[in-house]
């Protein structure tokens, strides 16, 4: 599925989220939940028939994800929302920020 400026998302600002070696580590979850948090939104964890994992309620900057998913799907499911939440790299701590530039300026990766 692919979003652009005027499809579901027309209020959101994209990044192009390129595939790079991803660890899926406890430490990748919290460096993920970390920028989300930085940029003034709240994760919680529940329980709901999420259709991709997550539910986002934009107007109150929530968003929610499906409490049953591993840690594989968390951090997949983090990184995809990168690309469709409004994350403000200004208000991001050093540490978030290179995080965050690798993820969104990491070379393609060709199969």
């Amino acid at each position: 599925m692919s979003f652009d400026n005027k499809g579901l998302f027309p209020f959101c600002k994209f990044v192009k989220i390129q595939l790079m070696k991803i660890r899926y580590t406890p430490t990748t979850l919290d460096k993920l939940e970390k920028i989300i948090a930085e940029s003034g939104y709240i994760i919680r964890y529940e329980r709901g028939t999420f259709q991709s994992g997550f539910c986002i309620l934009e107007s109150r900057k929530v968003v929610v994800l499906n409490k049953f998913l591993q840690i594989e799907g968390r951090i997949n499911t983090l990184i995809d929302l990168l690309s469709i939440l409004n994350i403000e790299q200004d208000r991001l701590s050093v540490e978030s920020k290179k995080f965050f530039e690798d993820i969104t300026s990491a070379p393609d990766v060709a199969a």
